[in-house]
This record gives C-alpha cells, structure tokens and sequence, in this order.
C-alpha cells in the first residue's frame, strides 16, 4: 500500500502490484476482508457492501507523486465534482469506453 484515502462514497487506493500479482484477487481480498471487519466491528448502523466492480488505472513511477497527492487531498477535489463526474473524465482521460448504465450508483 502507498496511498490510501476515502470518501463516504468511494475509495482511493495506490498499491504497487508485481507482475505476476493479480488485481482481481487484491480487489476480492480488500473488499472481502474490509466487509467483515466493517460488519463484524458493527461500524454502520445497516449492512455493509461494497458495489459490485472497481476502476483500476496504472501509473508510471515519475507519476507517483502526483497520484499520491491527488489521493491525499480527495475532500478538495470533491468540492469542485462529485465522484461520478470525476470518474468519467478519468475514464475519457484513459480513452476507456463505458456504457452509462455499467457506472457506478450513486449511494442512497
């Protein structure tokens, strides 16, 4: 883990993986195992889950810094978009093609 920070509805997280490490196993472990102890400490009044998917981006090292203080000042960022705006531009930033109804929700 290098960097981590959250949001009420989302989370942040700079990891360096190898490459023989698997994303979908990190993501199915951090998820997992967040969802238990988050649910077993009884931290929300109501069931804890995650939404189903994650966005994963990849970086090159030179860029590290900047990742890491995007990730640090996450409350600044959101005052100017919210977390779905934020996330489409990084998405059309990347030139990822994305079907609307395959985002994520928004919490209730």
């Amino acid at each position: 883990m290098i960097a981590i920070n959250s949001m009420p509805d989302h989370l942040h997280m700079l990891v360096g993986l190898r490459p023989a490490q698997s994303l979908s196993d990190l993501m199915r472990i951090v998820k997992g195992d967040s969802s238990e102890w988050i649910n077993g400490e009884k931290l929300t009044p109501f069931l804890f889950r995650w939404q189903e998917g994650y966005g994963a981006f990849s970086y090159s090292k030179s860029q590290l810094g900047a990742v890491i203080n995007y990730i640090e000042k996450q409350e600044e960022h959101h005052q100017k978009k919210n977390f779905l705006e934020e996330y489409k531009e990084m998405l059309d930033n990347f030139s990822v093609a994305y079907n609307e109804q395959y985002l994520f929700k928004s919490p209730e």
